[in-house]
């Protein structure tokens, strides 16, 4: 897999890290810059850290799965992707729960925001993929991300929250298109 395909997963994972940054941007009066760095890191390492368990646990079951790999890769970005987009019309209301957290709670939310990455580094085992890379750019993507939208949310408010989810779903569900017909055709 290319840079640029790790990318655009890395950009369309980041996308409810970076929903829930702006939510949180948005709860700030000012921007807390303290606050901010330490939910991206939180969001980076955990985003970085779950594809490293799924693709353990898919080389676990690797040999079952090879014939099907393209199909699994893509069944799985395609749900991920999916639902991204039906839960970003679920959103109700971006400050209700944002603004300076508590560590449990900032726990609770990277855990929840990088389950998804959990299942993509379960399809890079599939794809025979080393996790190296991916893992790197994941987690960069993610902080960068993370930051960026603690910014806007000061800056733009919530208007923008539920756009973000759906682009990254669309692009989760475009890359697995493509891993798939990179392999069927």
């Amino acid at each position: 897999m290319d840079l640029l395909t790790v990318i655009g997963i890395a950009v369309g994972l980041s996308m409810d890290c970076f929903a829930i940054s702006v939510a949180s941007g948005i709860a700030m009066r000012k921007l807390d810059v303290r606050y901010a760095l330490r939910l991206a890191l939180f969001f980076g390492v955990f985003q970085a850290i779950m594809p490293v368990i799924g693709w353990l646990a898919g080389k676990g079951v690797e040999e079952w799965v090879a014939p099907w790999d393209h199909w699994a890769a893509f069944g799985v970005l395609s749900f991920i992707g999916a639902k991204m987009i039906w839960e970003s019309f679920r959103i109700e209301s971006a400050g209700e729960s944002a603004g300076p957290m508590s560590l449990h709670v900032l726990l609770l939310l990277s855990v929840a925001t990088s389950i998804d990455a959990l299942a993509v580094g379960f399809s890079f085992a599939f794809l025979r993929m080393s996790i190296v890379m991916p893992v790197i750019v994941i987690g960069s993507v993610t902080f960068v991300l993370t930051l960026v939208g603690t910014e806007v949310g000061e800056r733009l408010g919530h208007f923008f929250e539920k756009k973000f989810e759906i682009v990254g779903g669309v692009v989760l569900i475009a890359i697995g298109l493509r891993i798939l017909l990179e392999h069927v055709l």
